[in-house]
């Protein structure tokens, strides 16, 4: 399974803001800590808003945060809204691609219990997990030591 830059990107910018809950954070921010294009971030940042993961504030002083508590989101809910489809193989695109034992194979099946359950384990963790106890990982962020914020 492969999961696209854009559900790659979506999670490290919630890992990010949940790092910082009580702060505003903007596009620019982000794009620095994670080398990644401003352009792209824009496209995410709308997709997570839109799908009210996040919200944002216009103008002087804005910026964007999350819209729930870290230990209230989770990565099965932030990979599902940034996926497009799992298309896994052919037979998993609406069209039925140009498999032409789609239909008739226990395949498509084994692929649909697979998918299940890569995001049930998915929907065992939120963004607060990923923090708990990982001071490196704030450090790589530049934001120090901000463990008392996960309650360290």
């Amino acid at each position: 399974m492969h999961l696209s830059k854009f559900t790659d990107y979506s999670l490290r910018v919630m890992i990010y803001l949940a790092a910082k809950p009580d702060d505003l954070s903007t596009i620019d921010e982000i794009s620095d800590k994670h080398g990644i294009s401003k352009e792209h971030l824009r496209k995410i940042v709308h997709n997570l808003a839109q799908n009210s993961l996040i919200e944002s504030r216009r103008g002087r002083g804005g910026g964007i945060r999350l819209a729930h508590r870290a230990e209230d989101i989770k990565i099965g809910t932030i990979v599902r809204l940034a996926e497009d489809g799992f298309h896994i193989a052919e037979c998993f695109r609406p069209d039925g691609g140009n498999c032409r034992i789609s239909g008739c194979c226990q395949l498509n099946d084994m692929f649909h219990e697979a998918l299940s359950a890569f995001l049930s384990v998915l929907d065992k963790y939120t963004l607060a997990d990923i923090l708990t106890g990982q001071p490196v990982l704030f450090q790589r962020l530049g934001l120090f030591d901000f463990t008392h914020q996960t309650g360290q």
